[in-house]
C-alpha cells in the first residue's frame, strides 16, 4: 500500500509537469521584444472593460503600418481614454498606439504579469492616442470564434445594460457579481470591501454559484410541488436539479469561467448529478475532482491567488462541516428557541472565520495585507446578499431579454449600497487591517502543506500538520527583506534606513515599482511620503545622490556621466542610470542601465558579503522571460 501511494504521487507529479509543459506550448504566441510606436494598427475587439478613466480592450491584432522585422503579437491589451462606443466585442477597429512588452516584476519574487500575460495569449500592452475608428466588417470567424464572440458580446451587452440602469461604482459591483466584469469599481469601495473581509463578494465563486444554483433548485421545486398532478407523479426533485444545473452553467458562461467560478460550478454540478442518480455527494472528493479538472485544463491556475484562496477556503469549510456533522451525531441537545436563526448566524460566523483563517496566508503572500473583522463584516453583509442582492440578480437576468430588468436591478443596487455601508463601517474600525511584509515562497508551501494535511485526514495524526504550519509562520516572521532595491527603469532606488524602513533615494520616476516595494515591505506610506531627506543620511543634487548605509558603506546613485569617475573612486556601491562601459572597477558592486535592461530589477542585501538577486535570475529561463534580442533602430 505504501509503495502504491509513492508511485501514485510520483505519477501525479509527472502528469502535472507534463500538463504544464503541454499547456505552455499550446498557448505559445509571439511576444513583443521592445517598445514600439506610436504606430497605426488594426484589429478586432475581443473583450472590453471599463477601467479607471477609460476602457481597456483585448484586441486580436491584424496589421501594423510599419514592418518591425519580427513577428508581431497575435493579441494585445490597449487602454483607451475615450472609445466613443466603438469598443464592442467583434468590432474591427483602427487606432494609433504605443506598445511595450508585458512588464516584468518590480523586484525578485513579486507578481509576474509577464507570466500571466503568456497564458492569456497577450503579447504586448499599451495605450492608444485618441478614440478608435470603425473599419469595414472583418471576415466571419470560424465556429469556435463565433461562439466565443457571441458569449463575449452577450456579457458586454449585459454589462452595458447594468451600467445604464445603475451608473457609477454600484453598477460596477452589480456587473462584477452578474457578468464578472469588475471594471469601474471605485478604489474606495473596493478597498472598503477588501478591508472588511468582503472581497469574496466581487469574485464569483461558491457563494454566488450556491445562491444561484440552489436558489433556482428551491424555486423550481416549490413551483412544481404546488401542482399535485405533477408532484405526485413525476420526479420533481430531479427536474429541479436539471433546471439548477442549466442555470448554474449559464452563470458560469456569462461570468467568464474563472478558476474559482469553475471550481464552484464543478462541485455544485456533482451535487446535482448525485441527486439525478440517487447517489450521495462526497464533498472532499468533489473538491479534489474540481482541482484535477481545472489543473488539467489550466495548470497555470495553481499559482494564481484566486485558485489558492478558493480551494483553501473550501477545504477548510468542508473539514469543519464534517467535524460538526460527526459531533452532531454524538451530542443531542434540547430544542432551543429561534433554532433556525441561530443556525443561520452560526453558519455565517463559522464560514467567515474558517474562510478568513484559511485564506489569510495567501492574502498575506499575494496582497501583503490581513483583515481582522471579516466575521463581523460577513455577519452584516451576507443576509443582504442572500435575501436581497442575489435573488434580485437572478430575477434581473431572467427579465433582461424582455426589458423588465430595471426594477430588480434597482433592488439589487439598494442591497449593494447597504452592503457597502456595512463594509465602510467595518473597514474603518480600529485595527481592521494590517499591512504585512512579503512572505517567502517556502513559507507559503509549508503552511499550505500543513493545512491540507489537517483538512484531509480524520485521525488524530492529522494534527501533525500543525508543525509545518508553525514552521512556515516562523519563516515568514524571520525572513530578511532586502536593504537596497533598484527598479527596472534604473533610476528609482530605495535604501533601508537605520530605523529599518525603506527610503526612496529620490522621487520615484517608476511610481508603480515604488508603491509595490512599500506594500511588500509592510509599509502603508505612499511613495511621496517615503522620499529620503538629509536626516536620513541621503544627499542629492542634479547629478545624483550619495547615501550612507547602516553599516557605514557609501552608495552613489549616478544620474549623469559627468560625476561617474568621481563616484566610482569613492563609493562602495555605484548605481548608475548611465552606461559605465566597464570603466567603474573600484566599488564592490556596480549596476548600470545596461545591467538593469538585461536583468530587470535588483534586490541587494548588504553586509560583509553582498547578496544580489535579480528578476531575470528569479524568473529563470521561461518562454515569457526570454531575453530580448539586440535592439535595432526601431522608430
Amino acid at each position: 500500500m505504501f509503495i502504491k501511494a509513492i508511485l501514485a504521487a510520483m505519477a501525479a507529479v509527472l502528469i502535472g509537469f507534463g500538463t504544464a509543459k503541454l499547456r505552455t506550448e499550446i498557448v505559445a504566441a509571439p511576444v513583443l521584444a521592445h517598445r514600439i510606436g506610436p504606430v497605426r494598427m488594426e484589429g478586432r475587439v475581443e473583450f472590453a472593460q471599463d477601467h479607471g478613466k477609460g476602457v481597456r480592450a483585448v484586441i486580436a491584432l491584424e496589421s501594423v503600418s510599419r514592418n518591425y522585422g519580427r513577428a508581431m503579437p497575435a493579441h494585445i491589451r490597449v487602454s483607451f481614454r475615450d472609445d466613443e462606443g466603438h469598443l464592442v466585442p467583434g468590432a474591427r477597429i483602427g487606432f494609433e498606439a504605443v506598445l511595450q512588452p508585458p512588464p516584468a516584476p518590480t523586484e525578485p519574487g513579486d507578481y509576474d504579469f509577464g507570466r500571466a500575460a503568456w497564458f492569456e495569449g497577450l503579447g504586448a500592452v499599451g495605450y492608444a492616442y485618441g478614440p478608435p475608428d470603425i473599419l469595414a466588417p472583418a471576415p466571419p470567424p470560424d465556429f469556435a470564434g463565433r461562439v466565443t464572440g457571441f458569449v463575449e458580446h452577450l456579457r458586454w451587452r449585459m454589462s452595458q445594460r447594468i451600467h445604464a440602469v445603475l451608473p457609477g461604482s454600484t453598477g460596477a459591483i452589480v456587473s462584477a457579481i452578474i457578468t464578472g466584469d469588475r471594471g469601474g469599481i471605485s478604489e474606495e469601495d473596493e478597498s472598503a470591501l477588501r478591508d472588511a473581509g468582503l472581497a469574496h463578494v466581487l469574485a464569483i465563486a461558491g457563494l454566488h454559484m450556491a445562491l444561484v444554483g440552489m436558489g433556482l433548485f428551491w424555486a423550481v421545486r416549490a413551483l412544481l410541488a404546488a401542482v399535485p398532478e405533477i408532484a405526485l407523479v413525476y420526479p420533481i426533485k430531479k427536474w429541479s436539479a436539471i433546471a439548477a444545473l442549466c442555470g448554474a452553467g449559464f452563470y458560469l458562461v456569462i461570468s467568464g469561467a474563472a478558476a474559482a467560478t469553475t471550481r464552484a460550478f464543478i462541485m455544485l454540478a456533482m451535487m446535482l448529478l448525485a441527486i439525478l442518480f440517487d447517489r450521495p455527494a462526497l464533498s472532499m472528493r468533489s473538491l479534489a475532482l474540481a482541482a484535477t479538472i481545472i489543473l488539467l485544463a489550466r495548470p497555470e491556475s495553481l499559482i494564481e491567488p484566486g485558485f489558492q484562496m478558493s480551494f483553501a477556503a473550501v477545504a477548510g469549510l468542508i473539514a469543519v462541516a464534517e467535524w460538526e456533522q460527526r459531533r452532531a451525531q454524538t451530542v443531542r441537545g434540547m430544542p432551543v428557541r429561534f433554532a433556525a436563526a441561530r443556525r443561520y448566524l452560526h453558519g455565517i460566523a463559522v464560514t467567515s472565520f474558517v474562510g478568513s483563517l484559511a485564506t489569510m496566508p495567501y492574502a498575506a503572500f499575494h496582497f501583503d495585507r490581513s483583515t481582522h473583522y471579516a466575521v463581523l463584516g460577513n455577519l452584516g453583509a451576507m443576509p443582504i446578499m442572500g435575501f436581497i442582492a442575489m435573488p434580485a440578480a437572478a430575477i434581473s437576468v431572467i427579465a433582461m431579454p424582455f426589458g423588465l430588468d430595471a426594477w430588480p436591478l434597482h433592488v439589487m443596487g439598494w442591497g449593494i449600497d447597504a452592503m457597502l455601508a456595512v463594509g465602510r463601517w467595518v473597514s474603518h474600525l480600529p485595527g481592521a487591517v494590517s499591512i504585512v511584509s512579503a512572505w517567502p515562497v517556502a513559507a507559503l508551501v509549508l503552511v499550505s502543506g500543513g493545512g491540507l494535511w489537517v483538512a484531509f485526514w480524520r485521525a488524530r495524526f492529522r494534527w501533525l500538520g500543525l508543525a509545518p504550519i508553525a514552521a512556515g509562520l516562523l519563516m515568514s516572521f524571520l525572513a530578511v527583506p532586502p536593504d537596497l532595491l533598484i527598479a527596472r527603469d534604473g533610476e528609482t532606488v530605495a535604501l533601508r534606513g537605520k530605523e529599518g524602513v525603506l527610503h526612496l533615494v529620490r522621487p520615484a520616476s517608476d511610481e508603480y515599482s515604488a508603491t509595490e516595494w512599500l506594500k511588500r515591505d509592510g509599509d502603508a506610506r505612499l511613495p511621496d511620503d517615503a522620499v529620503a531627506t538629509l536626516k536620513d543620511g541621503i544627499r542629492c543634487d542634479a547629478w545624483g545622490c550619495i547615501a550612507r548605509t547602516r553599516d557605514g558603506q557609501t552608495i552613489a546613485a549616478v544620474l549623469r556621466p559627468d560625476v561617474l569617475a568621481e563616484d566610482c573612486a569613492r563609493a562602495d556601491i555605484v548605481l548608475s542610470a548611465v552606461p559605465t562601459r566597464h570603466g567603474c572597477i573600484g566599488p564592490k558592486l556596480v549596476i548600470d542601465r545596461f545591467d538593469v535592461a538585461r536583468n530587470g530589477a535588483y534586490a541587494v542585501w548588504l553586509g560583509k558579503s553582498l547578496q544580489v538577486k535579480t528578476v531575470a535570475e528569479n524568473r529563470g529561463e521561461r518562454p515569457w522571460s526570454a531575453k530580448p534580442a539586440r535592439r535595432r533602430s526601431y522608430p
